[in-house]
């Protein structure tokens, strides 16, 4: 798509590149570390992934955390993809983030994931 913000991405700015995906540094990132993985086929839902890009997103997920792990020693990942408007998916291209944790980075973060719905109303409230 010509208005896609990730099929029009600097090739430049890739960290990581297979067949199928490229990841890239979020440029509004949740932590230091924050990286997107993303199918160089342009669509929007997790669920209209081949086998074969959920490899590469696969495969290119366990570099970039070797990538991370090196540079900036987490002690902790957050893994997830956001598939839909009312998901929080802003861009309409599938896209996996990978977010470095680290130790005090949240007072409790205990429920991870799991919190995330209870974690956007108590920083909107």
């Amino acid at each position: 798509m010509t208005n896609c913000l990730f099929c029009n991405y600097d090739k430049e700015l890739i960290i990581a590149e297979n067949k199928y995906a490229f990841a890239i540094m979020d440029k509004f990132p949740v932590n230091e570390g924050h990286t997107l993985v993303i199918p160089k086929r342009h669509f929007q839902s997790f669920f209209e992934s081949s086998e074969e890009e959920i490899k590469a997103i696969y495969s290119l997920l366990h570099e970039v955390k070797e990538m991370l792990d090196i540079q900036y020693e987490p002690q902790g990942y957050n893994i997830g993809v956001n598939d839909g408007y009312h998901a929080g998916q802003t861009v309409m291209h599938l896209h996996v983030h990978i977010i470095p944790r680290y130790r005090g980075d949240v007072e409790n973060p205990r429920g991870g994931i799991r919190r995330l719905k209870r974690a956007v109303v108590e920083y909107d409230g």
